[in-house]
């Protein structure tokens, strides 16, 4: 029985040891260029390119097709998407799944909206392929991974809304506002996977107290952290040592993010990934 994880690239993942797993790329778009998510893209290239581009830019996620085929050859598939409330990942591969299932009615699949990205998406990637090398059969791992996404959450710091601006996430008066007053936005993938302002602050490193703050208060105490940098690594570590400093059994990794991720957080972003105390062990 041949098992497979598969992501879309918002994951920021390309590859996973122990267990089959396939990327699939996400596109930026602009009237200039198409950029595709890809390990081959350039992405600090993109955004600085991104940062002085006038004109409109958008973002396509996987179409159906592209599903299928990443299906191809396993009997058992677990994919996780980015939010479907933001975007239509999600409902294209839960299309596929249904047209793979009755092309191939030995095939299992499983569709996970992580009402999130980046790096809460690699915690779901993670905590199903421990299911998988743990042996679980498929109606459990769909189970438990249910259950565990109920336990991890996101938060992000961001230096510009220009692009989240462009794409209507936010109106383009606040992006303005915060570029000319220098505040960074701190905020989190709602229950709904939204994305939700919670507070604006003057400078990194308040922006990086208030998110050990938020994760505290969200039932942090320690275990995994992922976050997910758009080249800034030096604050990624600071955040990092912060987090260590303040809980203890922190198993944190600093990873960059790759082009979807880059293109909405922008230069100097950074997006943290976490599970709760209350989650589920495997």
């Amino acid at each position: 029985m041949k098992s497979k994880i598969i992501v879309d690239s918002s994951a920021n993942l390309f590859q996973m040891d122990g267990v089959d797993f396939q990327s699939v790329p996400m596109k930026i778009i602009t009237s200039e260029e198409e950029y595709v998510d890809t390990p081959e893209l350039d992405v600090v290239d993109m955004a600085r390119t991104m940062r002085s581009y006038k004109g409109k830019s958008s973002t396509s996620c996987p179409n159906v097709g592209d599903w299928m085929e990443a299906f191809e050859g396993a009997d058992e598939v677990y994919a996780v998407t980015i939010t479907g409330a933001l975007s239509g990942c999600y409902n294209a591969a839960s299309t596929a799944k249904e047209e793979y299932e009755e092309a191939h009615p030995d095939a299992k699949i499983f569709v996970l909206d992580s009402l999130s990205t980046g790096p809460e998406m690699a915690l779901l990637a993670e905590r199903l392929r421990a299911l998988i090398l743990a042996g679980r059969s498929f109606e459990q791992i769909c189970q438990e991974a249910v259950e565990y996404s109920r336990h991890t959450h996101l938060l992000f710091s961001l230096e510009s809304l220009n692009n989240l601006a462009r794409n209507g996430r936010v109106k383009p008066a606040v992006a303005a506002v915060a570029r000319v007053l220098g505040i960074r936005v701190v905020g989190q993938a709602s229950s709904g996977g939204e994305l939700e302002v919670i507070c604006k602050t003057r400078g990194e490193h308040g922006a990086l107290e208030r998110i050990v703050l938020e994760m505290k208060s969200h039932g942090y105490q320690g275990g995994p952290v992922r976050i997910a940098h758009s080249d800034n690594p030096n604050a990624a570590n600071r955040l990092k040592n912060m987090i260590e400093a303040v809980f203890s059994d922190v198993q944190a990794e600093v990873i960059p993010c790759r082009g979807l991720c880059t293109y909405y957080a922008e230069l100097g972003g950074l997006l943290v990934g976490y599970e709760d105390a209350d989650a589920p062990l495997v």
